[in-house]
């Protein structure tokens, strides 16, 4: 089996594929002459598609062009609601200070919990995803989210305006890790990148949109009406929800693919390892294993995960012969997992074990500190435009100061295109130019625009700021850059964990969001006392120092990443295996 297809071959490297896999032909044979699936393609480029999929009409990457699109849009739309509701809040909090005497560290400490509710909720949903399909997850996420809301637009003490943005925050959870889990159900890995663009995108327009649709809310209403209309929309979209989303759980394994039929008639084939060589003995089964070990991973392992992970070729399922699901079943709320036991229990809390082994992947760390400083950020220049801008020289209005996030969607925007669909033109160029071969790491050259423009941005806007310039432009372009960042960094950041690490991508997610959300919510509670202490214009300068060396991770990790993937391949193929077990 090819080393770029098969995880089991010892030249496998998590990360590493060849777009066009050139030794893959339809003459090409096995050795009993058995003539070998040809690996199915995108047609237009010819590109080998992965994840390969199976025949049946049931398998989501199978779906028609109308049925993914009408998925995207739900799950796109969920992932633009839920960050705007985590940052509508604020339209309120100067009313709830006024009317009922709520302190403005009060609704700062409910902003820390808020950071703590979606990191945390992202780590005891992801189970539901793996054991009850991926549908069930959202409706309870859309179930907290109206409960957030109520408990919002109810409000009238701290307590309330703390502990409602808990369930606001727990209802983004899914927004974190779940929806790239179903991106890469229904969408092949060239073409993911594209996809989380219009995530990043969607998460954009909801963070620095909502704010600006609650600020009008809140001053033609009132305070509460903020609450009730995000209640409106989450249970209207509960309904669309229950009656259209279906399920993209899929266990492709089970089913005849190019690759499955491979590993089924080759067995595994052995190749030299640098000076080291091992036997070329063809394997069937795994009673034919011999007692090698090659790439750390030891034979007790591989006949386990030979075992495991793969039926005979008599077991394989014959896609073409199925039908498709009634659409009853297709939109089922509870979709249980072929390898589900009992109620799930015991396997719910070793998948929660699992998740956490993930923190071992440098990938992720990097995922979670690029995306964390953009939250850091976020909480910074909200801060100033919230405490600064209401006074004099400005004197804005309360929509006034929220069309300060106009610019910064923007920008976002212009970020997200720049790292998203620019950089899969150049990934694909750069592919081509060695031999077919991708590399995770390529993505992180989009880095180096960001290492520039962000800090830049702050630099503009914390000066600006402090310094009273009346000209709105200065600060207004400051924030603009500081979009681009966002953007642009968050794509970086999801596509290159996704792409290092493609059978994990829920589990990497939620590590990712564990580190991003804890980051965020302890500079949440140290940012009013930093800038007390420094002043507006020495912290944007700090702020701007480390946002270069969070962006500068970036070379480090192109040099050893590839490094770093090989030495992790032994715990990710078991990690793995021991959730498909």
């Amino acid at each position: 089996m090819d080393q770029y297809t098969n995880p089991q071959h010892p030249l496998y490297v998590p990360g590493t594929f060849n777009i066009y896999a050139q030794q893959y032909d339809l003459e090409e044979t096995c050795a009993d002459e058995t003539p070998r699936s040809s690996l199915k393609r995108d047609p237009k480029t010819q590109i080998v598609l992965m994840p390969q999929p199976s025949d049946s009409p049931n398998d989501p990457l199978n779906w028609s062009y109308w049925r993914k699109t009408w998925h995207f849009a739900l799950i796109t739309f969920f992932t633009a609601f839920t960050a705007a509701s985590t940052n509508d809040v604020g339209a309120a909090q100067v009313a709830l200070n006024v009317i009922y005497g709520v302190s403005y560290d009060s609704m700062n400490t409910g902003a820390g919990i808020l950071f703590l509710s979606i990191g945390w909720g992202t780590l005891f949903m992801s189970p539901f995803s793996n054991l009850y399909g991926r549908k069930i997850s959202y409706l309870i996420c859309l179930l907290f989210s109206l409960c957030g809301c109520i408990w919002l637009a109810l409000s009238n003490n701290t307590s309330d305006a703390i502990w409602c943005q808990f369930f606001i925050g727990l209802s983004e959870s899914c927004a974190e890790a779940h929806v790239q889990l179903s991106l890469s159900d229904i969408f092949f890995q060239h073409q993911l990148s594209s996809v989380l663009t219009v995530y990043i995108m969607a998460t954009s327009v909801g963070t620095f949109l909502g704010p600006l649709i609650a600020g009008y809310i809140a001053e033609g209403l009132n305070y509460t009406w903020v609450g009730w209309w995000g209640a409106i929309v989450s249970f209207a979209a509960l309904i669309i929800f229950i009656f259209t989303l279906e399920e993209t759980y899929f266990d492709r394994k089970m089913y005849a693919t190019p690759v499955n039929e491979s590993l089924i008639l080759d067995g595994f084939k052995e190749e030299p390892i640098g000076e080291e060589h091992v036997s070329s003995k063809k394997v069937s089964s795994k009673n034919d294993l011999e007692k090698v070990s090659f790439d750390g991973t030891e034979k007790d392992d591989l006949e386990e995960n030979f075992s495991n992970n793969f039926l005979s070729s008599a077991e394989l399922i014959n896609g073409s012969q199925e039908t498709l699901k009634p659409f009853w079943k297709r939109i089922a709320i509870v979709t249980p997992a072929t390898n589900l036991r009992g109620w799930g229990i015991l396997q719910y809390f070793q998948y929660l074990k699992l998740s956490l082994k993930m923190f071992a992947f440098p990938a992720v760390w990097l995922s979670g500190l690029y995306w964390g400083w953009q939250d850091v950020l976020l909480t910074f220049y909200l801060t100033i435009e919230e405490d600064n801008y209401y006074d004099d020289p400005w004197n804005y209005s309360d929509a006034a100061v929220a069309i300060m996030n106009v610019p910064t969607l923007i920008g976002a925007v212009i970020g997200c295109t720049y790292a998203g669909f620019i950089s899969d033109y150049f990934v694909t160029w750069l592919s081509k130019r060695r031999g077919g071969i991708y590399e995770a790491e390529y993505r992180l050259w989009f880095s180096i625009a960001v290492f520039f423009i962000s800090p830049a941005g702050l630099l503009m806007f914390g000066i600006a700021t402090a310094n009273n310039y009346t000209d709105w432009r200065v600060a207004y372009v400051g924030l603009g850059l500081i979009g681009f960042g966002w953007g642009c960094a968050g794509d970086i950041a999801m596509a290159y964990l996704m792409d290092a690490y493609p059978e994990m991508v829920l589990e990497g997610m939620v590590c990712t969001s564990l580190i991003n959300n804890n980051l965020a919510c302890i500079f949440t509670f140290t940012c009013y006392d930093w800038l007390d202490a420094s002043g507006i214009q020495t912290t944007f300068i700090a702020l701007a120092v480390l946002s270069a060396f969070f962006t500068f991770l970036a070379c480090p990790m192109y040099i050893f990443g590839k490094r770093a993937r090989k030495w992790s391949k032994p715990l990710y193929l078991k990690c793995v295996n021991e959730r498909d077990q």
